[in-house]
């Protein structure tokens, strides 16, 4: 969960920087699933200004993640609009944002990962204090 609620505390409007694979996609997959649920209350309620209101909420975080994704992997935030060609553009969208990060680049360094995770806590490094 804290991979959906991070780009909407701390990264909203933020275009700059870099976001792991993993990042990216929970986002992803929270937002479908957020989606859906919400599609669903709006056919129980006969509207559609639910699933609406949370499209155009989430639309600026959804294109700040996407464009820092596409920094991990070396290319511009603007890569996004390739998604305008019918059909083959979103096949080649979804393929630069499935191909693994590069090293530094000049969006930055590359995140510091624990298997491809940049925000989760490191729980090994806990110590006992009790004597």
């Amino acid at each position: 969960m804290e991979f959906f609620l991070d780009p909407l505390k701390n990264h909203y409007a933020d275009f700059t920087g870099r976001s792991t694979r993993q990042q990216y996609w929970m986002f992803i997959l929270f937002y479908v699933i957020f989606y859906i649920v919400v599609s669903v209350l709006d056919g129980i309620f006969g509207t559609i200004f639910l699933s609406l209101i949370f499209s155009l909420v989430l639309l600026v975080p959804s294109v700040g993640i996407a464009c820092r994704r596409l920094h991990d992997t070396g290319r511009t935030g603007w890569w996004q609009l390739i998604a305008l060609i019918p059909l083959l553009g979103t096949i080649v969208l979804i393929v630069f944002l499935a191909q693994e990060g590069h090293g530094d680049n000049e969006y930055g360094a590359k995140p510091e990962t624990a298997g491809d995770d940049a925000t989760t806590p490191n729980l090994e490094d806990t110590t006992d204090t009790e004597t």
